[in-house]
Formats: C-alpha cells, sequence, structure tokens
C-alpha cells in the first residue's frame, strides 16, 4: 500500500508580458509526473540544476499550487484541498528547507520555531508539556536543552539544520518531504545529518523523498532512485540497479560524472553536448534527445513511455534494454 500516489502532476508557470501582463507562454516545471512511496520507504530524487526536483516537492506539500493532477496522502487529495482540511492533512506531511537560514525566522528562540508547530496542530495543552516536548525534540535531533533559549544566528550551519528537522518532526509526520537538506553544509557535516535522517527513520517509521545533487548520497540512505530531466522522470528503480546499472542515457552520463577513488578506474567519462533547453519551449518527442548520444530520428517526434526494463526498473528512452 502506497502513503503516498502521486498521478499525471503538473506544475506551469505562466510568463506574462506586455504593458497587460498577458501570458505568452508557461515554464512547465514539472510535466506529467508520476510516482509513489510506501511507508517507510526513502525515494530518492536527482537532476541537474532546474529539472523540477524542488518544484515537485514544494507540489507535494502544497507549496506550489499544481497546474493538475493528483496527489493522493493518507487516502485524500492534497491538490483538492485548502483551509483547515489542507492543515489537517498537513499533520502527516512535513518539508526540511536546503537553506537552514532562510527557512528559521531569525526573531524566534529556538523553543519559539519548534513550538509553533504544537501550537497550530494544538498538540501541547499546558507550557509544561510544551516545554518537555520541545526539549525532547532537540534531543532526539542531537541538540542541547539549553539550546532553547537561542536564536537561529547563533548555531552552525549544521545545528540550524537539526532545528529544521525537529520542527518537521514535532507534529510527529508520516512522510518528510527533504529538499537538499545537506548541499548547504560541509562534507563531515552532511554525513551527520544523513545518519540522523536514517536513525530518524528506523525510530520512527518515516518515509522520505530525499532530493539531492550528490548520486552517492541517494544511493547511500535511498531505497529506490528516481531520476528527472526537464521536468520529466527519465527513470526510476531501485538505489543500487539505477547507479550500477542505468538504462537512460541521461543517467548514465550523470553517473559517468560522479569521481571515482580508483585511480586505475576504466570508467568512461560521458560529456553531454549542449545545454539544457529552456522549460518554456521543450524539445519534441524526447525531451533529452538534443543532447543524447544514441538519439536517433524516432526520439525527435514520439515521446518515449516509461517502461519496465527489468523487474521494477523503468526508463523512459526508447533503446533502453
Amino acid at each position: 500500500m502506497s502513503l503516498l500516489e502521486v498521478k499525471n502532476l503538473k506544475v506551469h508557470f505562466p510568463v506574462k508580458h506586455g504593458l497587460f501582463s498577458r501570458v505568452k507562454a508557461s515554464v512547465k516545471a514539472v510535466d506529467d509526473v508520476s510516482f509513489s512511496i510506501g511507508p517507510g520507504e526513502t525515494l530518492g530524487l536527482v537532476g541537474e540544476s532546474g529539472c523540477g526536483k524542488t518544484t515537485l516537492g514544494r507540489a507535494i506539500v502544497k507549496l506550489v499550487e499544481p497546474t493538475s493532477g493528483s496527489v493522493v496522502f493518507a487516502e485524500r487529495d492534497i491538490a483538492k484541498l485548502s483551509g483547515r482540511e489542507l492543515r489537517g492533512v498537513r499533520r502527516g506531511l512535513q518539508m526540511i528547507f536546503q537553506d537552514p537560514v532562510g527557512s528559521l525566522n531569525p526573531r524566534m528562540t529556538v523553543e519559539e520555531i519548534v513550538g509553533e508547530a504544537l501550537d497550530i496542530h494544538k498538540l501541547a495543552g499546558d507550557p509544561a508539556t510544551r516545554r518537555n516536548r520541545i526539549r525532547e525534540l532537540l534531543k532526539s535531533v542531537g541538540l542541547n536543552e539549553t539550546h532553547a533559549e537561542r536564536y537561529p544566528h547563533e548555531f552552525s550551519g549544521g545545528q540550524r539544520q537539526r532545528i529544521g528537522i525537529a520542527r518537521a518532526l514535532a507534529v510527529e509526520p508520516e512522510l518528510i518531504v527533504c529538499d537538499e537538506p545537506v548541499s548547504a553544509l560541509d562534507v563531515s557535516v552532511q554525513a551527520q545529518i544523513i545518519n540522523l535522517l536514517q536513525d530518524l527513520q528506523q525510530e520512527r517509521g518515516l518515509a522520505y523523498l530525499f532530493v539531492a545533487h550528490d548520486l552517492a548520497v541517494v544511493k547511500h540512505i535511498s531505497h529506490r532512485v528516481m531520476v528527472m530531466y526537464l521536468g520529466k522522470v527519465v527513470e526510476i528503480g531501485p538505489a543500487k540497479a539505477v547507479v550500477e546499472e542505468p538504462k537512460h542515457p541521461y543517467t548514465q552520463a550523470l553517473i559517468s560524472a560522479v569521481p571515482v577513488v580508483d585511480p586505475d578506474s576504466k570508467r568512461q567519462r560521458i560529456v553531454l553536448p549542449g545545454d539544457v533547453p529552456s522549460p518554456i519551449n521543450p524539445p519534441s518527442g524526447c525531451p533529452f534527445h538534443p543532447r543524447c548520444p544514441i538519439a536517433q530520428d524516432i526520439c525527435k517526434v514520439d515521446l518515449p513511455p516509461l517502461r519496465e526494463i527489468t523487474p521494477g526498473h523503468y526508463a523512459a528512452c526508447h533503446f533502453a534494454k
């Protein structure tokens, strides 16, 4: 049974121009994406900057309004909810943001930041219970109880991200969207945060949508990996299979760019020509065909469906095998 079911999700942003701000075109940030996440599962999401990863994550928690499609969480379509109904569903669905500085209010103490979620969802009956709950949350993410009285600027980047994690955990969610939660941190701190997220997953049975650039990180933390290109899913499958035996030419190029420790490695680097096309005017047929090393005439005309190549491993390529 799926905890989250996303079907044919589209997020298009209008491009306005002229004196009367008429809509001339639209940016197809997320274009007909479908996938699911099971209870306790981590789905890693990778792709180049601008492929739609962050927009997809924000649309799932409805920080961005979907253009069409459905986002079914706990048997309710979030895309159709608003106001009080949406607030009730959001208790089970939280987000950790990429920027641990910008995501925290500098005028609020840590106790106020973490406690705000408890107040909104009425999860702490009296001040003493609220205070104890906040201190338990801080301890669970590796912070000291005394940190509750401090402000965000008094912490390091890794500590700020721990505060963001504590805030997300406050309402006891089932699924957390992690929007590149370690990309702004030092490498040593990245490992600490990833280990923390894995420990919390085991303790609480959490599910994650883990957005990242680093394929090594994604392989380490994810059960499955989904690859996006120009707003579309081009490959999805078990983490080990996608990283070690990629089926789509774009995934193969991404993995070839990952540095290797072994100096005698014979892995060949795949250099893609050109730049990522504009999402305002994407190419016809397969969106990857202008840069694909194996593209043929059919790729310019027909959009390849996401088809199963091996059990549980899907790729959107006419020639994947």
